[in-house]
């Protein structure tokens, strides 16, 4: 009898301590990806433990996870394996604990933001990178709000510095960032226009867009337009080709960059922009978003009052986390996937 007791109080502590999580031990495709038990994650003095309902997917996922431009190695996330082994960041869940130095939140309360480890049933995040959940949100919405609202509302608020009327033409329009960075444009009185391939050009429309451009069948310069902001979302064209249909006092806005090889993975191209911008009339810039929490209730407060809204292409459930990268991976999602850890 004694025995079994004491087995008993094992087990109940072994599933208090433990969790689901997607874990990777190495660099590589969406195949290093498994589901394991794992020790819950400890919390420190400022940091908050979220029960996770949901975790967003997005090309920073799939960078971390690859180790892919090198540079992200260097940058710090592990030169031979990923510091943290559960990958995931946009989040959305109910605290379940907080550090002793923690005073926003409490523990029930509905959240939103960019934690560690989000592809687990636990995650720990910073509370300045949390806000409370939209009340008008899913957990599954909410969890896809933070890093690309965030990237799409700073690019073009304060870098872009949008003006109302102002001609904004913004590049993978029906992209995570890009179907913010429609609406956001849209709310700071701009006439937009986005790009993007056949089989997404009504939802860029859906969300507010006033011109669509298949990037299939012209080039943003054929129609002689001159754009007094270029948001730049993950593309490789030429910088030359950009410079083209940007007005001479415009400005181009890159936010990102594919395909630019395993070393550098674009942000050469940004480099190149930055220097070349001290000598010509334009204004040719790049920049890393700010995540903060002010900002962060500037979207609840947007998405409260259905200015922007999160577009939400298919949900997957923990297990399927490797399918859910590999379609990001292959451009079949439309807006933002998201993980559903806790339904």
């Amino acid at each position: 009898m004694q025995a079994t007791m004491t087995a008993n109080r094992t087990q109940n502590t072994r599933k208090t301590d433990t969790m689901k999580a997607i874990v990777q031990e190495k660099y590589g495709s969406a195949d290093v990806l498994e589901l394991r038990e794992i020790i819950k994650p400890q919390i420190a003095d400022d940091e908050v433990l979220l029960r996770v309902h949901a975790a967003g997917v997005d090309r920073g996922v799939w960078h971390l996870m690859t180790g892919l431009p090198y540079l992200v190695r260097i940058a710090g996330f592990g030169l031979t394996r990923p510091k943290t082994p559960t990958p995931g960041l946009d989040l959305s869940g109910v605290v379940e604990a907080v550090g002793k130095n923690v005073t926003r939140f409490k523990p029930g309360d509905e959240v939103f933001g960019i934690g560690k480890g989000a592809y687990a049933e636990y995650a720990v995040a910073k509370e300045t990178k949390l806000a409370p959940k939209p009340a008008n949100l899913s957990f599954e919405q909410a969890a896809v709000v933070a890093i690309s609202g965030l990237t799409a509302l700073q690019g073009l608020r304060d870098v872009a510095k949008v003006q109302p009327g102002q001609k904004v033409l913004i590049l993978g329009a029906s992209g995570g960032v890009g179907t913010y960075a429609v609406q956001v444009a849209k709310t700071l009185g701009a006439v937009v226009t986005g790009v993007a391939g056949p089989d997404k050009q009504e939802l860029v429309r859906e969300i507010g867009a006033d011109h669509v451009i298949d990037y299939t069948k012209e080039e943003i310069t054929d129609s002689g337009e001159k754009y007094d902001v270029i948001f730049d979302i993950g593309g490789n064209r030429k910088l030359r080709t950009l410079r083209r249909a940007l007005a001479p006092k415009g400005t181009l806005v890159i936010v990102g960059g594919e395909n630019g090889g395993r070393w550098f993975g674009g942000v050469d191209r940004q480099l190149r922009a930055m220097l070349l911008s001290m000598f010509v009339g334009q204004t040719l810039t790049s920049f890393i978003s700010s995540e903060n929490h002010e900002d962060m209730l500037k979207l609840k407060q947007m998405i409260e009052a259905d200015s922007i809204r999160p577009v939400v292409n298919a949900v997957y459930d923990l297990e399927q986390t490797s399918d859910a990268i590999r379609d990001l991976e292959a451009g079949r999602v439309r807006g933002k996937a998201v993980i559903s850890v806790l339904s």
